[in-house]
């Protein structure tokens, strides 16, 4: 939620595609580590997840290599993994947000902040980093796919979609702009989303978001061309198509194993109480901003993304306290905002489909990839990873974490999330690290982005047995 960015990588079959996606439900039991509270111990850090993570949990020291030390990197850190997971700083590019692995298997990474794409190489730590591109507008998504035979790189810049030839190891051919003139500082609102991420879905369409100018305000549905949405455009460019509207903030794109687009959304901050009656000491709450209620609502989202889909925003909220069982995070019921949609005047939010899979309120869903098809070893593989950046501006604050779902083929969905990396925030609130991005290398391992530490985290699971 608020104050946050994100995007993408490459696939193996098909087309190729960077995939994220995420979801959070249930709650919390077992060995898991919470999304909430201020504790930076694995009990206290995120509250609202479903299940144990298999196989139990085990706290590690985080390598850091010599070299690489400085910073926030400057004293040791603890980090709670599944038993028998590693954890080290490969490399320390500052401003790290979203990865992709090139066809080479090397780490493409996009830094919005100085408008450049690097690619870094290395096994136990980068021993090389290249400039690919430099000179963009605050870039952010990439993603890789095969077209006519030749690998193509996809760049989601603030005001445009890229598109470049492949020409192995860090070069590329000339730019090809596919869609132009997007929304970008302006219209400009209290809370403007810029960046772009991207995905290749497996027909060539590139799907990208376009998120709010604002925290939850009507007029960006009326903008011409509109935000709080997802679009998409074809392989050769051409007529940019709106996809889904009423999507705040819809960073994390992904394609799921049974080929569909899914989009992972920072909702909004500081929601009005949406039920009438009493609540911390006033005697009608109904519009009125209840701390309590706000650090818990709305939950962030997880949808799949499909054509004429709107989610609501900022007309409707998902509200856990309506779902089957109260309080899951499962199929999570749309009710009316107490100030912009009042008895559904503008929208009626009882029609909209419920939210598939939420994720604990102001967690700020990032990056995120399956895991299908990696070498990363089962049960992970099952599965996908989603960044956690943690809250901006939640009282107490929601703690950053990487996440782990696992993906149900039958149903077609991901199931309620699993702690996979913790201990980010210290004790006090304040964070030495916040993830941004996640994605499987070519040997099995993860690839953590973090944009405060400034650093790529390299995490290898045990080999199986």
């Amino acid at each position: 939620m608020g104050k946050t960015q994100c995007v993408k990588r490459l696939l193996r079959a098909g087309i190729v595609t960077a995939t994220l996606v995420l979801a959070v439900a249930g709650c919390g039991s077992g060995s898991v580590a919470t999304i909430g509270g201020s504790g930076g111990g694995t009990a206290a850090i995120l509250a609202g997840l479903g299940g144990a993570a298999p196989g139990g949990r085990e706290t590690v020291t985080l390598t850091v290599p010599a070299a690489m030390r400085g910073g926030e990197l400057s004293s040791p850190h603890r980090l709670s993994l599944p038993k028998g997971w590693t954890a080290s700083v490969w490399a320390r590019p500052q401003g790290a947000r979203m990865e992709a692995i090139t066809p080479e298997g090397n780490l493409l990474v996009s830094t919005p902040s100085t408008g450049a794409v690097i690619e870094l190489s290395g096994r136990s730590q980068a021993e090389g980093e290249k400039v690919v591109l430099a000179g963009l507008e605050s870039p952010q998504g990439l993603a890789f796919a095969r077209r006519g035979g030749s690998w193509v790189l996809y760049v989601g810049e603030s005001d445009q979609i890229d598109a470049y030839p492949w020409r192995g190891h860090g070069k590329v051919g000339p730019q090809r702009v596919l869609a132009q003139n997007l929304p970008d500082e302006t219209p400009k609102g209290d809370d403007i989303h810029r960046q772009k991420d991207v995905v290749v879905a497996p027909d060539g369409r590139i799907y990208f978001d376009v998120g709010s100018s604002s925290n939850a305000s009507p007029a960006d549905r009326g903008y011409h061309p509109p935000r709080g949405v997802i679009d998409s455009v074809g392989p050769n460019g051409g007529k940019v198509t709106v996809v889904m509207i009423g999507v705040r903030n819809g960073e994390g794109l992904a394609v799921a194993p049974d080929g569909t687009v899914w989009t992972a959304v920072n909702n909004r901050d500081e929601i009005p109480y949406p039920f009438h009656g009493e609540a911390e000491g006033q005697g009608e709450a109904f519009g009125q901003v209840i701390r309590s209620y706000v650090n818990d609502h709305p939950p962030d989202e997880v949808v799949p993304v499909s054509q004429g889909r709107d989610l609501g925003w900022p007309y409707c909220n998902p509200e856990q306290g309506k779902s089957t069982p109260p309080g899951s995070l499962a199929n999570v019921p749309l009710i009316p905002d107490s100030v912009t949609n009042q008895g559904d005047m503008n929208l009626n939010c009882a029609k909209l489909a419920p939210i598939e899979v939420g994720i604990p309120a102001h967690a700020a869903p990032l990056g995120m990839s399956f895991l299908e098809g990696t070498k990363v070893p089962a049960p992970w593989s099952g599965g996908a990873v989603v960044a956690a950046h943690g809250s901006w501006d939640r009282q107490e604050p929601r703690s950053p974490a990487v996440l782990w779902m696992r993906w149900d083929a039958k149903r077609r969905t991901l199931e309620p999330a699993r702690a996979l990396v913790t201990g980010f925030q210290k004790p006090n609130g304040e964070r030495w690290g916040r993830p941004v991005d996640v994605v499987p290398g070519p040997e099995g391992a993860l690839f953590v982005s973090d944009d405060t530490a400034g650093a790529i985290y390299k995490l290898v699971p045990p080999r199986p047995e």
